[in-house]
């Protein structure tokens, strides 16, 4: 192999595979460390003394939202440095704030170690699809996606896995006295976010591609590519970001009007609710989204406009995320869910729970990335009949699996609402992608990622437990509670269903627009 060929690969070919591959085993660690707190929430429940609301606090919100914030400058960054050491950073320290999990004793500092892996986890998945769309053809985005989203599921399923299983053998191994006082649930945050640091080194030597080969519209390399980061970071961490605005008066005013408004949501959601670091997040949040997409605005019209003025982009930002409300919050609560009802142990939970979860997803996300790409050389919007296909299919199985008497029954259930639900995970990257330019698609994601992780992640599993809450409060017991909780969840998806027809109606003249729009809005781009 020449000098030539060793930095720019080709698009397509062994090597991409490859590198697939490995990304692919990046993203299963990803949700390894992330999912694994599902099996143990009912140990640390117990150990630290916490209710079901602020267990959904400690595995969706307060990990959210630093994965939010952080993930929109670390997109934008992954479009100007090399995706590949932002991917290989962000892995050696996630995995290490994974490990330092396990030595935390209170909520206090556990919450602080998730909001480290939070960070971490955020540089990961929009440097890896925008590597990927590098280094495979438009025509197989959703296949590759897909394939690539399957961690998403073979490591949630190992999580909890493996989750049980160490909390059983530590508890059969050690009944009293462990190791440095040690709880089981300790130390399987410290076994599963070793491996991660050491894969780490192994990412770094893999090839940065030609950003923008694949479509033949290359983009050149950034001259300063981590002021835009640090442009990036002051745009979206409060308050830092005010002095990105000062001397626009104009700009000064909307904002701070935005930061008043975000104020006043959260006093009056903590009022209703009580749950004053919920809403505190969440304002934060979405205070950091705003103020971001308004530096964008002024920093760089063509992203905002590209994306922004694209209706299908804006309602398929809104369509999955809200999907995301059930698959995030019912996913992480249905473990604890049947240890509840059946009274079992986490080791069967764990095996069989995590055998449903892997298998399933892994056969539905890859299955659905092939049809996606059929249906797509079908009809302009073929891809998000999928997305349907989904949501649709969510609701009947769901309902089966926390309503279903019979634990294998159960896991069988899931099995199927696993390959259902994880159909249509390849589709909004890839459609998003055909949305916007080479040098846009990192950043794209990220914002992508950032509404799915605030709508989704930070809002679903926290609603199920408060809900769950409130219900036992009302007479219910833990396991009445949490099943009729997960139950209401489910009627996020009546508007998931309507801003994906929004999205399916605008998508066709978006994609066949999108390089007009993009000279029109100012960018020098050909084809």
């Amino acid at each position: 192999m020449n000098e030539h060929s060793r930095e720019e690969p080709r698009v397509g070919g062994a090597y991409s595979h490859y590198v697939l591959v490995l990304l692919l085993v990046v993203y299963m660690f990803n949700f390894i460390d992330r999912n694994i707190l599902a099996i143990l929430a009912e140990d640390i429940k117990a150990d630290l003394g916490v209710s079901d609301a602020q267990i959904g606090f400690l595995y969706g919100t307060v990990f959210a939202l630093f994965h939010a914030i952080f993930g929109i400058p670390l997109g934008r960054f992954a479009d100007v440095w090399s995706r590949r050491n932002l991917i290989s950073i962000g892995l050696f320290f996630w995995s290490l704030m994974t490990v330092a999990s396990g030595l935390a004793r209170s909520f206090g500092v556990l919450a602080v170690c998730r909001i480290g892996v939070g960070i971490g986890e955020a540089s990961a998945s929009p440097a890896a699809y925008s590597m990927l769309f590098d280094y495979y053809p438009p025509r197989l985005r959703a296949t590759v996606v897909a394939i690539y989203n399957s961690g998403i599921y073979i490591g949630a399923g190992v999580g909890v896995f493996l989750g049980g299983f160490i909390l059983d053998l530590w508890a059969t191994t050690y009944p009293t006295d462990a190791p440095f006082g040690l709880k089981g649930w300790q130390v399987a945050f410290m076994i599963v976010g070793m491996p991660g640091v050491l894969l780490a080194g192994w990412i770094a030597t893999l090839r940065e591609p030609v950003r923008g080969i694949s479509e033949g519209l290359v983009a050149e390399k950034h001259p300063a590519p981590f002021k835009v980061l640090g442009r990036e970071l002051l745009s979206i961490i409060p308050p830092l970001n005010l002095l990105g605005l000062l001397g626009q008066r104009r700009s000064l005013v909307v904002n701070m009007t935005a930061a008043i408004i975000s104020i006043a949501a959260a006093y009056f959601l903590v009022f209703l609710t009580g749950s004053v670091a919920q809403w505190v997040a969440i304002s934060i949040g979405a205070y950091a989204t705003f103020s971001w997409a308004q530096s964008l605005k002024l920093r760089d019209p063509v992203t905002f406009g590209m994306m922004f003025r694209s209706k299908s982009f804006v309602y398929l930002c809104l369509a999955f995320p809200m999907n995301s409300f059930v698959g995030f919050g019912a996913g992480f609560w249905i473990a604890p869910l049947l240890m509840r009802l059946h009274d079992v142990a986490p080791t069967e939970v764990g095996l069989y729970l995590g055998l449903s979860v892997a298998v399933g997803g892994f056969t539905g996300i890859t299955l659905g990335g092939v049809c996606a790409d059929y249906l797509k050389t079908k009809f302009p919007s073929g891809r998000l009949i999928l997305g349907y296909f989904t949501i649709l299919g969510t609701i009947p199985f769901l309902l089966l699996v926390i309503y279903s008497d019979n634990l294998v029954h159960a896991f069988w259930f899931n099995f199927v609402l696993m390959v259902l639900a994880s159909s249509a995970q390849g589709v909004p990257h890839s459609t998003i992608s055909d949305l916007v330019l080479p040098r846009m698609r990192a950043v794209a994601s990220a914002f992508y990622i950032l509404m799915s992780t605030i709508l989704g992640l930070a809002l679903g599993p926290y609603f199920i437990g408060l809900m769950s809450d409130m219900f036992q409060a009302g007479g219910m017991n833990q396991a009445e509670s949490l099943r009729t909780a997960i139950a209401v969840s489910m009627l996020a998806l009546i508007p998931a269903l309507v801003f994906m027809a929004l999205a399916q109606r605008h998508l066709p003249i978006d994609e066949s627009t999108r390089l007009q729009r993009a000279r029109k809005l100012g960018e020098s781009v050909g084809g």
